[in-house]
Order: structure tokens, then sequence, then C-alpha cells
């Protein structure tokens, strides 16, 4: 039985993340507001919908999936895809055709947890320069990408997409090598999956997961254009 205070209306807090049960949820209800979204994040906190009508569920799991740049591990298959050029990777050009590709993926679970009321509010993110996307063309068709959320010194992972083989993997190590660049600490992962564990991706307690969060926002560092971060808006990987 959920008591009062994990109820959100518009102006009620977040409870402190200790207090999200055995499955990570924290808290139910609120909205995908901007200012919602930006202090979930700060706070190690993301929403996951259950579906389009239903109050809005929102996490903050234990353990916790993160990604440290150092600690990425490419392997040589994969690391031949990426030189192959058979791929060319673009930041941020199709933002809007990503997340919804995302929420059309096969899924273990019947149907979705990006919902339509979702994808406005990250679009409207993405035009605030808040929510990115890594995307991989081929022939220039959209065959795989990702996006998410940059936050203080951390890129929040939401989903990832993938229409041609290994194209969703040559986006995420696009994306950990730019957060690297722009001095991110770690890519959060929110929960585990085979293929991220396989890419150097390892869970962490969330008291210190929390710690770590800290740091990061401590960090000053900001995302950055592509092209002010080293590479280029739209290069073959």
């Amino acid at each position: 039985m959920w008591r009062r205070r994990f109820w959100l209306d518009e102006d009620t807090p977040f409870p402190p993340v200790e207090y999200a049960d055995a499955h990570g949820l924290l808290a139910i209800g609120g909205s995908l507001s901007r200012d919602r979204l930006l202090d979930a994040y700060r706070r190690g906190i993301f929403p996951w919908p259950a579906e389009e009508d239903a109050p809005l569920l929102w996490f903050s799991p234990d353990p916790r999936c993160v990604l440290y740049p150092a600690e990425l591990r490419v392997s040589r298959s994969l690391r031949q895809r990426i030189r192959s050029g058979r791929f060319e990777v673009r930041f941020d050009s199709a933002f809007g055709d990503v997340i919804r590709a995302c929420a059309k993926a096969p899924r273990d679970e019947a149907g979705t947890w990006i919902t339509e009321t979702m994808v406005d509010a990250y679009i409207d993110l993405h035009a605030e320069g808040h929510a990115h996307s890594v995307e991989c063309w081929r022939d220039d068709q959209l065959v795989g990408g990702l996006y998410g959320i940059a936050s203080d010194g951390v890129f929040c992972g939401e989903s990832m997409f993938h229409r041609e083989t290994d194209a969703s993997k040559v986006a995420f190590v696009a994306l950990v090598e730019h957060a690297a660049a722009c001095g991110f600490r770690f890519v959060d992962c929110q929960l585990e999956t085979e293929h991220l564990l396989r890419l150097g991706a390892r869970n962490l307690r969330r008291a210190h997961f929390v710690t770590e969060l800290a740091a990061a926002q401590q960090s000053g560092a900001r995302w950055r254009d592509r092209t002010d971060a080293g590479g280029s808006e739209s290069t073959e990987s």
C-alpha cells in the first residue's frame, strides 16, 4: 500500500531515492514537465510509464548499471565494423525519428513504455539542448541509434534501436567516446543488459551511484557539439 508521500502532485518534490521499493519504484504521479524531468535526472531518477493514460511511474533502481568511458570494451569484430565505414554516425540530426523508432522497437514485454506524451516531452528537451541522439545511417537511411539526456557530467541513456546488425552498438560506442571527450564521468545505462555488460558496463549499489552522480555534477563537464569536442557532426565511423 503506497503511503501518501510517494504520490506526486505537480508541486510535490521527489522523496529521497532510498525510499524506492525493491523494484526501484520511487514515486507515482506528477508530469513530464521540463523542470520535473531535469530535476529527476539530477537526482538519479527516471520515468518509466506503464501506458499512455496511467499515472507516471518514477524509478531509482538498486543496483544501477553504468559505464565509465575508460572501461569501454569493444570487441575485435565490432571494432572492424566501426572501421569498415559501413555506417555514418551523426549526432542530433534526427532526434524525433530516433525516439519514435525506439518506441516501435521490439521488446521482450508487450507494448512500449515510450508513450506519445513522453515522445513530445523529450522532443521539447532536445529543442532546449538537454536531450540528444546518436544515429547510424547507411545510404542516407536511418538504421540505428539511441537517445538520452545530458545532465551535469553524466549522459543518461534512455533507449536504443537497430534495423541492421551492430548499428545500435556502433552508436553506443560513438556516444561513450563523445562523452569522454566532453569530460563526462560515466554513462548511466539504468538497467543492465547482456550486451551492455559485454561493452564494459557494470552495476553500482544505489548509494555508490548517488555519490558518483554528485561527483559528476561537481565536475563542471557539459555536453558539447561534436565539432567542439574534437569530432565532426557527421563522420564515417
